[in-house]
């Protein structure tokens, strides 16, 4: 898994993005840079709660999909969704039609809410949760973390659903709480930088 490939313009990259032609993008500009913006954060949640069973690049070939269904993943307008909108969903053929995870992004929606009113904002409860260096796995060697197990478990006591460990792994590894980039990939170094002038909420 930590290996790397050559890259369009001979750089190396994380291996994975040899699965499909469009991962390079992804990966150079959002994968394992930090985010502190609520709606992305809430997003790539539900991103990677939709993801759970089926591979990264038919979500990413949907994201625009998604985003247009899900009022742009806005979870206070998404908190407001009924069950006409859980019917309209699954009519949609611009996202996965899965009753379940759109359920789950709607009760999220409103668990966001709450958790804003709470903490402030998504972002400073879910940056608490970055690990500390020492408590890193090898890059890309594992599917959980102890940091995930925790947060994770954090998420399903407040109602959150759809957010298990491996789920929440991917999204930290994602939204630049952890630098997963392989060793020797061109952007391990860059994530790092970003990592490092990134103000915690």
């Amino acid at each position: 898994m930590s290996k790397t490939i050559e890259g369009p313009d001979g750089r190396p990259r994380c291996a994975w993005c040899a699965a499909a032609p469009e991962f390079f993008d992804y990966h150079d500009r959002e994968w394992g840079f930090p985010v502190g913006d609520d709606i992305r954060l809430f997003e790539k949640l539900c991103l990677e709660s939709f993801q759970s069973g089926l591979s990264w690049r038919t979500i990413l070939a949907k994201r625009e999909g998604f985003r247009a269904a899900f009022a742009g993943f806005d979870f206070h307008k998404v908190a407001a969704f009924g069950p006409e909108d859980v019917e309209r969903l699954l009519a949609d053929a611009s996202i996965v039609r899965h009753r379940g995870k759109i359920e789950a992004v709607i009760n999220n929606a409103a668990r966001a809410c709450e958790m804003v009113a709470a903490e402030g904002s998504l972002a400073a409860f879910i940056w608490r949760y970055e690990p500390r260096p020492e408590d890193l796995a090898t890059p890309q060697s594992a599917s959980t973390s102890a940091a995930s197990v925790a947060l994770s478990k954090e998420l399903k006591k407040r109602g959150w659903k759809f957010v298990g460990p491996t789920t929440v792994y991917a999204f930290m590894q994602a939204m630049g709480l952890i630098n997963d980039h392989a060793e020797g990939c061109a952007l391990r170094p860059e994530a790092e930088a970003a990592r490092a002038r990134f103000p915690r909420p």
